[in-house]
């Protein structure tokens, strides 16, 4: 079963169920148990065609040239396997389609997991074609799954964006602005920058979750879209995980050149008022598009060295994330694409993790 997005209006989804092929040579077969769901995947839609999101997965279904399958993270068990790296009944961590299933080409094989060599994908970042082994991960844990595949990409977007930042002696800023402060990515990134020390970290919200972002501890202020005229004039950096153009330009136009930097990170507010970045008075918005500063970092300190970073600041703010998050599980295709239908209209609580299975039961 795959469920589908709409490339031109991603407020239109279907399913379509086709019989499953059989295997090549070397390749298995992925049943996907449970993926989370949430504004993150979003950013992929939105950013299918300019960032080759869509690419991970192609579609060549029955419904036409305007379907895509939405990337998601998740676990997934080998139910048949041709290739020696893979035995069926491992179960692995993730990037797959909103399917149910994966057939992947395993390469690049170790102890810790393996890569999907599939032709297509030999293009694209490598660390969206890694699939973690359970067994050996040093995240994994059963009792943690929830939580981990609901925030560990979202986590490791929020650590890439805090080590460029440093990476970058923080652009002299004594300000850290984060748009959608609400959203996992923008809180995880706010976790870090306030273990910082110097940096002011302020959340940008809407007015409904002011008060949440302020209950989080990680802001050391939070203001509404419509409060960014009380910014203080000093030297900051703007991290934007909204993807509101209004919101971007009114921080451009308050701060001017005291914005040292200003970071495309996600799209959360995909269909808010576009506007022109043309004339924004300071730096043009950049965006960081994660897996370059990825493989800087496994290319300065190696690929353990950056995993072992990664899972050190996870341990640290795990428990901040497990004080507000209440897991809802959404069996079935149905309560899937209904749970989709409110993400894409921004009315899902930030409390909220949404855990997906196709299972009805």
């Amino acid at each position: 079963m795959d469920c589908l997005i709409n490339a031109t209006n991603l407020r239109e989804t279907a399913t379509e169920a086709l019989e499953p092929r059989a295997l090549d040579e070397g390749q298995v077969r992925l049943a996907i148990d449970r993926f989370g769901l949430s504004a993150n995947n979003i950013t992929y839609a939105v950013m299918g065609d300019l960032m080759r999101y869509w690419d991970f997965f192609p579609y060549d279904g029955l419904l036409g040239d305007q379907w895509r399958k939405m990337p998601v993270w998740g676990f997934a068990t080998a139910t048949e396997s041709l290739s020696d790296a893979v035995n069926v009944g491992e179960r692995v961590f993730g990037y797959f389609p909103w399917s149910s299933e994966l057939i992947v080409t395993p390469g690049r094989s170790d102890e810790t997991g393996f890569s999907d060599m599939a032709e297509h994908r030999s293009g694209l970042p490598h660390v969206y074609n890694r699939y973690a082994r359970n067994a050996s991960d040093p995240l994994y844990s059963e009792a943690g799954e929830d939580l981990l595949m609901l925030l560990r990409p979202l986590f490791t977007t929020s650590f890439v964006v805090v080590d460029f930042f440093i990476d970058h002696d923080c652009f002299g800023a004594e300000t850290a602005i984060v748009s959608s402060a609400s959203a996992k990515t923008a809180i995880g990134s706010a976790l870090l920058l306030a273990e910082l020390e110097g940096v002011e970290v302020i959340g940008l919200t809407s007015e409904a979750n002011v008060e949440f972002c302020q209950s989080l501890g990680c802001y050391d202020k939070v203001l509404s879209y419509e409060q960014i005229d009380q910014l203080d004039q000093r030297s900051s950096v703007y991290f934007d995980v909204a993807g509101r153009r209004d919101v971007t330009a009114k921080v451009h136009h308050h701060l001017g050149s005291l914005l040292g930097w200003s970071m495309i990170i996600g799209d959360t507010h995909w269909d808010a008022p576009a506007t022109s970045d043309e004339h924004l008075p300071g730096p043009k918005p950049e965006l960081l598009f994660a897996p370059v500063q990825i493989a800087k970092r496994r290319s300065d300190w190696g690929r353990d060295g950056f995993e072992a970073a990664v899972g050190a600041a996870w341990e640290r703010c795990l428990p901040s994330f497990s004080n507000f998050i209440t897991i809802k599980n959404l069996n079935g295709t149905q309560e899937m694409l209904d749970a989709y239908e409110k993400l894409v209209d921004g009315q899902v609580d930030p409390t909220i993790g949404m855990i997906c299975s196709f299972a009805t039961n």
